[in-house]
């Protein structure tokens, strides 16, 4: 344990281990099995339980658990792990649980995410990297959330979905089913589409020409009438014309195993 500014009523257990330049809040404990990265700040009176591997330069403000047990009936004390990456930011009383046995063993987290106060990662959970959890939005277990994926405030996810790259969750929401990635999504009893995050694009660089193709898919998938498999033959001439990005909406729709948000 090689960690520095550990204040003296934290409690770190004698197998945690701490890279260089890790502070420990007052009244924070770090459990058996935990490892931190260097340079990463961890507030008070927060909990991390292991098996939990925390990267290098997070900032985990107070009172939140990391690494708690899973919120699964099913969970019987079988070895499953939380992976955090670096350089995110965990705000007050957040909860990131880890894995279940049977989902795999394995909560993952990775970089540069804001997880902002209230909100919750359950168990066997995917979330990618420069993503924000806006205050009290909450992913149910085995849900997989790609990069740049805004969840706005009080926004809830069911079990098992999936909510692709570039994706807007507005406030709210209540997400039953797959978002395929660029979409912003709005409450209207569950979550409905309501048009692709076409500013989130343009702050991310995307340029008029891949946001049209993108927007032609919506319109392709959204306000119609076609079916599912008319509105994805139209999507794979946008994709077979040269859009990458369309093309990776098609992936996304054909690895789905809950229905696609309609």
């Amino acid at each position: 344990m090689s960690g520095a500014g550990i204040h003296p009523t934290a409690v770190v257990e004698p197998s945690a281990r701490l890279g260089e330049g890790v502070s420990i809040g007052a009244f924070t404990w770090i459990g058996a099995g935990v490892e931190i990265g260097d340079g990463t700040t961890i507030g008070p009176h927060c909990s991390v339980h292991g098996p939990t591997r925390i990267g290098r330069d997070n900032r985990i403000v107070g009172h939140a658990a990391i690494g708690g047990d899973p919120q699964d009936k099913k969970f019987r004390g079988e070895p499953v792990a939380l992976e955090i990456g670096d350089r995110n930011l965990v705000r007050e009383f957040v909860t990131l649980n880890r894995g279940t046995g049977d989902g795999g063993g394995l909560t993952r987290i990775g970089h540069d995410n804001w997880f902002l106060a209230y909100t919750h990662v359950a168990h066997d959970c995917v979330v990618g990297n420069h993503c924000v959890f806006s205050n009290n939005a909450t992913l149910a277990g085995h849900v997989r959330v790609d990069d740049h994926v805004i969840l706005s405030g009080f926004a809830g996810v069911h079990q098992f979905c999936r909510i692709g790259a570039h994706a807007f969750i507005g406030m709210g929401a209540f997400v039953n089913g797959d978002v395929p990635p660029f979409l912003m999504v709005a409450q209207d009893k569950y979550a409905r589409p309501r048009g692709i995050n076409a500013e989130g694009l343009k702050r991310r660089g995307f340029d008029s020409p891949r946001i049209a193709a993108i927007r032609r898919a919506y319109r392709a998938l959204y306000m119609g009438d076609a079916k599912l498999d008319e509105a994805r033959a139209e999507l794979e001439e946008i994709a077979t014309a040269g859009s990458a990005d369309v093309r990776a909406m098609l992936d996304f729709i054909d690895g789905g195993e809950r229905p696609l948000l309609r």
